[in-house]
């Protein structure tokens, strides 16, 4: 009994700070953000009204909320779906292909990955400069001739979410891709060696063997990427557009930055990041239950 009681204890003293640390800093603010979104309160004032859930009625007929929220479902959307395929893709042929200088291209893909935020927001603002100068339509320029004025990409209203997409697809493919290569590494060459006497050809081979067995890493990254795209896609506007023009980039996070601190709408803030909250716990929970499979062993 005496060993029982020590071993739980150990145990209890070695999750303690843990629990501490994820209570005060993830559980309390998570709560915290619920009960001041039913708050009218402008942040820097002890004035605070009770509202309850009239802040949520404003929101969802709040055309700007609306808007925001369709940005952000374009950009997990489509970001996710190039980035992980991309990635998928590109660490299947450093690896089958067998390419030299595999370390060095595992290199170059990760780099991106490494720079700051507002460095990769500072790059692609230079890239997608509106004059003639700019380094994406000095290019397009040697193709259109002298009378070519240039493409405002981060102006234009119809193409800012997607000049914003390209560069968060830039920015992620080199980390995903490293942990998919780590994975197909450890996929024994026997696997394809009897599936190309049986006459299997290397897409099939990819679909087949490939996929399925790499599959819990992309279920795990899947998730992972989605949120983390939340979080981006608003630290990527805020460098960049500042949510303009006319409000076309602005997604879930920047709004809520935006009523929260600019417009002293704090507890307007606050219901739109518990939405934000809800939203991805939801896409979480409905990502791994339409993922979910039977797992392969090797």
């Amino acid at each position: 009994m005496n060993k029982k009681k020590e071993k739980r204890r150990f145990i209890i003293l070695c999750l303690a700070p843990a629990v501490i640390l994820f209570t005060v800093f993830m559980v309390y603010p998570t709560i915290n953000v619920f009960l001041m979104s039913t708050l009218k309160w402008g942040g820097f004032s002890d004035e605070k009204t009770f509202v309850g859930l009239n802040n949520f009625l404003i929101l969802f007929k709040d055309m700007n909320f609306i808007r925001a929220f369709q940005n952000t479902i374009f950009v997990i959307v489509v970001v996710t779906i190039f980035t992980l395929a991309l990635a998928i893709i590109f660490a299947s042929i450093l690896v089958r292909e067998k390419l030299k200088g595999q370390n060095f291209f595992r290199v170059i893909f990760y780099i991106p990955n490494i720079l700051s935020i507002v460095v990769i927001g500072a790059i692609f603002s230079a890239i997608y400069d509106p004059s003639a100068n700019g380094l994406l339509n000095s290019f397009l320029g040697l193709f259109m001739g002298k009378d070519w004025q240039g493409i405002p990409y981060l102006g234009n209203q119809s193409i800012v979410m997607y000049s914003i997409a390209f560069a968060l697809i830039w920015q992620a493919i080199g980390y995903y891709m490293v942990m998919y290569m780590a994975s197909m590494s450890s996929i024994p060459a026997h696997y394809y060696e009897a599936a190309e006497l049986d006459g299997c050809g290397k897409i099939k081979q990819f679909f087949t063997i490939t996929l399925p067995l790499v599959w819990s890493n992309i279920r795990t990254t899947l998730t992972f990427f989605v949120i983390s795209t939340i979080n981006l896609s608003f630290l990527l506007v805020q460098v960049m557009t500042t949510g303009g023009p006319d409000g076309a980039s602005r997604v879930l996070l920047f709004y809520l930055y935006d009523q929260a601190y600019n417009n002293a709408s704090y507890g307007y803030g606050m219901a739109i990041g518990a939405i934000t909250f809800i939203f991805s716990f939801l896409l979480s929970a409905v990502i791994n239950k339409v993922t979910e499979r039977e797992e392969y062993e090797f």
